[in-house]
């Protein structure tokens, strides 16, 4: 990949002005030893070099090397957003983010890969910025090179960031209408794929906004101000709201046969574009069937 610039400020050495464009310091390693190439007024220069104002800058990364691991499985993707550095993509529910054992054909990142082969891009490596459980549905980014995930890895638990859910959970007793939960989350003694409540657990930090609600359940907006796995699903579940169809966090299902969660909206600042992405995804046909049933309306 190519990138450009023109340096304006006081004299600075190369590898200083890169980092402040996103290269982290194993890019800064691969630009030296990988086969990377930097040029300062078209006359290639090692990073420790000074640039000054008006210097013209040009950098072609190293080659990316896709991984093996990941073969491609071709299969239509549901395309919201895509430009040369990121590919977002409306995952369905009941599809893995990535490979795993069992399951090493079908995941979200088999299909981007063959999709990038398809298209042609300069660099087929995956690149998984966000990452959904396998029965969640919504927004999931993909980053087409090393520096564009680099970048958006600095903007993930920030306010830059905001990922919203749409959850449907149980409502036997009224939630407040904006609200906060704040428990720590730590794996499971009993069953390594559970999270738990526990005081030994991370920080974590759930905020949410009731859409509507019901005796029978409640519509809510969820936005995660940490990343835990299982987050949304383990603090609903542990103020007495699992998730309908979430039964790894309750024993009741309700009939419905996934967690009904689902990221509807992403915001970020586009980096390398200098452009604000912002993006929403409907509620899926069966989670609109739910509410429907619940008679809960989705309100803007």
């Amino acid at each position: 990949m190519r990138f450009e610039w023109q340096y304006e400020g006081p004299p600075l050495k190369l590898a200083a002005f890169l980092k402040q464009q996103g290269f982290s310091r194993a890019q800064l390693k691969k630009l030296r030893y990988q086969g990377g190439l930097v040029f300062v007024n078209k006359r290639q220069r090692h990073t420790a070099y000074p640039v000054r104002s008006g210097d013209r800058i040009l950098v072609q990364t190293a080659p990316e090397h896709a991984a093996d691991s990941v073969v491609p499985y071709s299969h239509d993707l549901a395309i919201s957003y895509e430009d040369d550095d990121y590919l977002i993509v409306n995952k369905p529910a009941g599809v893995a983010s990535i490979p795993a054992v069992g399951r090493q054909n079908n995941s979200m990142a088999n299909m981007v890969k063959a999709y990038l082969i398809k298209t042609k891009a300069e660099s087929q490596a995956v690149h998984v910025v966000t990452r959904l459980d396998r029965d969640t549905s919504g927004l999931m980014v993909f980053a087409k090179h090393g520096l564009a995930h680099s970048l958006l890895d600095q903007q993930l638990h920030s306010q830059d960031f905001v990922k919203q859910y749409v959850a449907i959970v149980t409502a036997q007793t009224p939630l407040a209408t904006h609200g906060w939960i704040v428990l720590p989350i730590g794996v499971s003694d009993g069953f390594y794929m559970r999270r738990v409540v526990t005081d030994t657990g991370k920080a974590s930090v759930t905020e949410y906004r009731t859409l509507d609600q019901n005796t029978a359940g409640a519509m809510m907006l969820v936005t995660l101000h940490t990343g835990r796995t299982h987050q949304i699903r383990v603090h609903f579940a542990a103020i007495g709201h699992a998730l309908y169809g979430d039964g790894l966090y309750s024993p009741d299902t309700h009939g419905f046969n996934r967690q009904a969660l689902h990221c509807a909206h992403l915001r970020f600042w586009q980096p390398l574009k200098h452009k604000l992405i912002d993006l929403h995804a409907p509620l899926p046909a069966d989670m609109a069937t739910l509410a429907a049933k619940l008679k809960l309306s989705q309100q803007d």
